[in-house]
């Protein structure tokens, strides 16, 4: 008996056509999505199942051990840093992702952050839900200019809507292939110091690796042009989140608007909450109707190709996804 396990609590949601499918394609599936598995319970759901259509939960070598009927993780999204991938490899099991499926909406979300800080548009909400009616000035993005770090597709998909609404867009990406891609988008290739001290807004589209990890530290920050505003959309895990605190409180920084923390929820009294420069979204990029019907159908065609003995059409190598920007 084939059997697939499903824990994204947005898989399929409203989509009965897409859980028919997967429903038809195999002897049983295990409906998950109730958040939050303890342990224990992911633990003996994973050594029960053949497949696995997963979403962010951490899957490492001991969760694995107990894995021994399982073929495929298919991610349900792009990034894979929860996953360990040798330890997945050594047991045979295919892991894939989604990549591009999400990388419209979460660009899209990235301009609404963009506005939102340009604008002061959650102030304004506030203000006059306390009883007042202010003026609030704001600044206009055009003429303004973006700095995007990484040019994979929500990169990409970023530099395209701000350059349609006048910005200039100014990018950094080591990727060789980077180059031709900012030429074709009318992005200017850049050292990173350069992006930094360059950029108005600043938006993050980069993956967590142990080079990425925390970069966003106070030298980071300082070397950033000062009344900035910087945007993540990608990884908490990118930020210092106590260093870009400082940043705000002393002015070196403008405003933040953060869809990513390093712990979601956040902490009662986390710095960022308290803080009125701050626009935050409970990690929503990629939760729209077109992302989420996109990643699921994606995720399908990968868990189901696997336990018919086929290629993945999105299987991730053993080095990882390029990014965690959908590349």
């Amino acid at each position: 008996m084939t059997v697939v396990l499903v824990t994204p609590r947005s898989f399929g949601r409203g989509d009965e056509v897409l859980r028919r499918r997967l429903a038809d394609a195999v002897e049983r599936v295990e409906w998950r999505q109730d958040g939050d598995l303890d342990a224990p319970t992911l633990r003996r759901l994973v050594a029960e199942v053949d497949g696995w259509i997963a979403g962010v939960e951490r899957i490492d070598r001991d969760l694995l051990d107990d894995a021994a009927r399982l073929k495929v993780i298919a991610r349900y999204g792009v990034g894979v840093d929860n996953v360990d991938l040798a330890a997945a490899a050594e047991r045979g099991i295919v892991v894939t992702n989604t990549p591009g499926a999400n990388a419209g909406a979460v660009a899209e979300l990235v301009i609404g952050l963009l506005y939102a800080l340009a604008r002061r548009i959650p102030e304004a909400d506030r203000r006059i839900r306390a009883g007042t009616w202010p003026r609030i000035r704001g600044i206009a993005l055009e003429g303004k200019v973006v700095g995007l770090l990484g040019l994979g597709a929500i990169g990409r998909e970023v530099a395209r809507r701000a350059i349609a609404l006048g910005c200039s867009v100014r990018g950094h990406d080591p990727d060789p292939a980077a180059r031709a891609t900012a030429a074709a988008l009318g992005v200017e290739l850049a050292a990173l110091d350069d992006v930094l001290a360059g950029s108005d807004f600043l938006s993050l589209h980069v993956p967590v690796l142990p080079a990425t990890r925390g970069m966003v530290d106070a030298a980071f920050l300082a070397r950033m042009k000062e009344g900035a505003f910087l945007v993540n959309a990608a990884r908490g895990e990118l930020v210092d989140e106590a260093a870009l605190a400082d940043a705000l409180r002393t002015g070196r920084l403008a405003g933040a608007a953060l869809d990513a923390l390093a712990q979601e929820p956040p902490p009662p009294g986390h710095p960022l909450t308290e803080l009125p420069g701050v626009v935050l979204t409970p990690h929503i990029g990629a939760h729209t109707d077109l992302a989420v019907r996109a990643m699921g159908e994606r995720s399908v065609d990968n868990c189901l190709a696997v336990l018919r003995g086929e290629p993945a059409p999105d299987a991730v190598p053993l080095e990882g996804a390029r990014d965690g920007d959908g590349r």
